[in-house]
């Protein structure tokens, strides 16, 4: 497998609860990298902001949000990467999505939920993990704060190629955000895109950005600054993580574990 794979960070600001208008804001700016790209990567929540108020801001997979993205990616040729809020039987999750352009729909729900916003007690957690195939790449789903938890993202023998991380990370914790970003590249061997959005949600949080992609040697590849609303996009190539994993195999010697 050669496919190099281009992947787009979609930084911006997000509407506090209101899903109508973010919907016509990102639609413009998918429409803006249509050709230029392969995955384009939305902030965490990108309809809502990071809210608690998930009885009225919820939607569901039917609904007006994955319909929507279905049409973009079909639309602009590009799969789109994000999270809502989902209602589904009696719970709700923050789910993340992987839309591809033949509009098959991926989804992940966020395991370790932010309790110091009272997340856990709006939320349901999710139990599994999600690994994506798309071109010859498998790729991880993850949200936010499971970004803290090592364990959960641990790539057992080279699982998959690509660590994805959509994320509302106050800015007062950006030191914590860029450097496990590059951890969990270096210890996972492979590359890792974390996409945060700017701007000062409905409660007063700042939000600096810092969106980054790191290679499997955890350089960084591109960085979509602090503060500035911007799409960042880079190659990743896929000869560069084959060649490392095999001429410095230390995948090989990790510990064996069991999730339970």
């Amino acid at each position: 497998m050669t496919n190099d794979l281009r992947i787009s960070m979609v930084q911006s600001h997000i509407i506090w609860e209101d899903r109508d208008e973010n919907l016509g804001y990102y639609g413009e700016l998918l429409r803006r990298v249509s050709g230029k790209t392969d995955i384009a990567v939305l902030p965490e929540t990108f309809t809502t902001g990071f809210s608690m108020e998930v009885e009225k801001l919820a939607d569901t997979m039917d609904g007006v949000t994955i319909r929507t993205v279905k049409e973009w990616a079909k639309k602009y040729k590009l799969a789109v990467v994000g999270s809502f809020i989902v209602k589904e039987n009696d719970s709700y999750f923050n789910r993340a999505f992987f839309v591809t352009p033949e509009e098959e729909v991926y989804t992940y729900d966020k395991r370790h939920l932010f309790r110091m916003a009272g997340e856990d007690l709006s939320f349901k957690a999710g139990e599994t993990q999600k690994i994506v195939r798309y071109r010859d790449w498998n790729i991880c789903l993850q949200v936010c704060y499971d970004l803290r938890f090592p364990v959960w993202s641990r790539n057992v023998g080279n699982q998959y190629d690509l660590l994805i991380y959509v994320a509302n990370w106050p800015e007062a914790r950006k030191k914590v955000w860029k450097t496990l970003l590059q951890a969990r590249a270096i210890e996972n061997m492979a590359y890792v895109c974390g996409v945060n959005r700017v701007g000062v949600d409905g409660k007063g949080f700042t939000y600096r950005g810092d969106s980054m992609v790191f290679s499997p040697k955890g350089k960084k590849l591109a960085d979509a600054g602090k503060r500035e609303e911007i799409t960042r996009t880079c190659t990743l190539v896929r000869t560069d993580l084959e060649n490392l994993r095999t001429k410095f195999p230390v995948w090989m010697d990790a510990d064996s574990f069991e999730l339970k």
